[in-house]
């Protein structure tokens, strides 16, 4: 199972190749809307990416109030 540092460092080269984004500009305690500029619906966007690429289910409900890459990661890490 990867670290949690491993799995934050796949998730921000992931959502940098997703939006056009410089991996260097993110990190993980960033703001993901904020810092990919996206909305809700690229956020769900995301999640999906994310899933397959972890081959994870992640129920809707867990990413409430989610919005860092870090707060991703964990939540991902619960499932693997």
């Amino acid at each position: 199972m990867p670290t949690l540092d491993q799995t934050i460092d796949e998730i921000l080269k992931l959502a940098a190749n997703s939006f056009n984004v410089p991996r260097e500009q993110l990190a993980a305690d960033d703001d993901f809307f904020q810092k990919l500029n996206i909305n809700s619906l690229q956020a769900l966007e995301l999640l999906t990416r994310l899933e397959n690429h972890f081959t994870v289910e992640l129920p809707d409900y867990e990413f409430q109030g989610v919005t860092s890459f870090r707060g991703l990661a964990e939540r991902i890490q619960a499932r693997l």
